[in-house]
This record gives structure tokens, sequence and C-alpha cells, in this order.
């Protein structure tokens, strides 16, 4: 793969301290672009950039750290805020930040299933926010990691929340599908990538052995690159554009789920 540069961009990637996500950043960074690092906590973020500088070399001043446990959405709103003041030209959002649903059905404080949460709401409603610091220059896009899980899932819009019947494959997959269809949201331009089975922490839903993540990272890193055309709503398996589920691309999907979003984010858009 052809390195780019990246010195006068801006990114921020979303649970950026570990895995893809942290593959991601260093790519990015090394590549000179300004990285704003994501973390649950202040901490989580402050550990990530000092190994960034420390075993990658990253020059500290193209790193900022950023917390917001994505369990509660007070502090995606916090998070969001400040983003777009100090970064008021955002040129990449990564949404990256994932976890594998758990055993046992789980609530947030919000009341939203964890998994839709953390993988979809969160990111939803951050992209939402950031949305004019995304679209003040030209170029400015949104890279959702998601997951060839997707053309299992189906949204229950009935119970998005799986209350009724819940199993950890089926949340996961729903919370995927629903942020590649939010891909095709117009409001700012985006595509989703499935960056491939990669050995992190959620290899346990796909195999027993994946790449590394920084293979899969690549395939991210090469979305962000302004020289890579992309169309709204596309689809990525790592390196090649396929279609996505038949659902992630209909009109009338997109706008039910942003309408769903919407309400389960107590955002109005």
């Amino acid at each position: 793969m052809s390195v780019f540069d990246l010195s006068s961009r801006t990114v921020l990637v979303t649970g950026a301290t570990s895995g893809i996500g942290y593959e991601t950043a260093r790519q990015l960074a090394e590549r000179g672009a300004t990285v704003l690092v994501h973390g649950r906590t202040a901490q989580d973020a402050q550990t990530a950039t000092d190994k960034l500088i420390a075993t990658a070399g990253i020059d500290a001043a193209q790193l900022c750290g950023f917390a917001a446990d994505f369990t509660r959405l007070e502090e995606v709103e916090a998070m969001a805020r400040r983003v777009v003041a100090e970064h008021p030209q955002l040129d990449v959002l990564v949404n990256n930040a994932a976890m594998a649903a758990p055993e046992r059905h789980t609530l947030t404080a919000d009341g939203n299933e964890i998994a839709l949460q953390v993988n979809f709401l969160a990111h939803y409603l951050l992209t939402c926010l950031l949305e004019p610091a995304l679209t003040t220059g030209p170029g400015g896009r949104v890279v959702n990691v998601s997951s060839s899980l997707h053309r299992t899932a189906s949204i229950q819009w009935s119970d998005p929340h799986r209350a009724r019947r819940y199993s950890r494959l089926a949340a996961y997959a729903q919370s995927q599908l629903a942020l590649t269809v939010f891909a095709a949201d117009p409001r700012v331009t985006a595509v989703s990538v499935h960056p491939g089975v990669c050995e992190t922490d959620l290899l346990s839903l796909y195999a027993n052995s994946g790449e590394s993540a920084a293979e899969g990272a690549a395939h991210v890193v090469r979305l962000c690159d302004p020289a890579t055309e992309i169309v709204n709503g596309a689809y990525y398996d790592r390196d090649q554009r396929v279609e996505p589920a038949p659902a992630a691309t209909e009109e009338r999907t997109v706008k039910r789920l942003n309408k769903l979003a919407d309400q389960l984010v107590g955002h109005s858009a």
C-alpha cells in the first residue's frame, strides 16, 4: 500500500486505545495527521497517546486525548462540544469503538440495550453533533468501522432493545447493521468498512484466529485519505467496494432508523 501524506488532516478515532482503533490512530499519525484519540476514560486516552509517542515515535503535538464512556450519552455530548470548540474543522470521524454484546441482556443508564448504544447510538449522536465541524472544509467524511455480520441482522423496530428475545450475536449484528445503514445518511459523506477478521477483543464473535489489527486498520486508514474517492453510503469489505445488505441502501430504512435513533438519544435532528 502506498503511503500518503495526511499532514493537513485532523481525524477523530473513537475506541482508539486498543485493537484496530489504536492501529488506525498510529497509522494516521505516522502519515502526519493530527489525531484525536478517544478513550473510555481520560486515563485510557492518555495511556494510548503516551504509548504512541514512546513506541511509534509520534510527535506529541499531533495527538490529543478525548474521553467519553459511550454507555453514557451525556459524556458523548460533552466530548462532542469539546471537539467542536477545539477543532472547528474536523476532516474525518472514524466511528470505530465497539463492544461484543454481553451474554445477558443489559441496559445502559440511558435505557438502551448496551451494544446498540455503544456500537451505534453513541456514534449516531456524536456524528450529528460533529456535523458542523465535519462539513466546514472540503472532503469531510465519516468512516464507520462495521462488520460483515451486519448481513445476518435485522433491526427490531418494535423492540430495538431486544427485551423480549435477547441473543448476544443478534444484538451485536443489529448494532452493526444500524451503523452500516447510517452511512447512507445524506447529512455527511460516510462509508462503512468491514476491516476483516482481526486479532482484537471482538475476535471470539467471528473465529479463532485472524489478521493483525494493523492489517485491518490499513483498510480504515485508506478511506480517510482524501485521494480515495468515496460514494456516500458505500460499503467496503477490506479494500473492495461491495454491496452491503439490501436494507443498508433503502432510503425508507435510513429515514426510519434516523427517526428511531433521534428518539433513543433524545436528540432532535
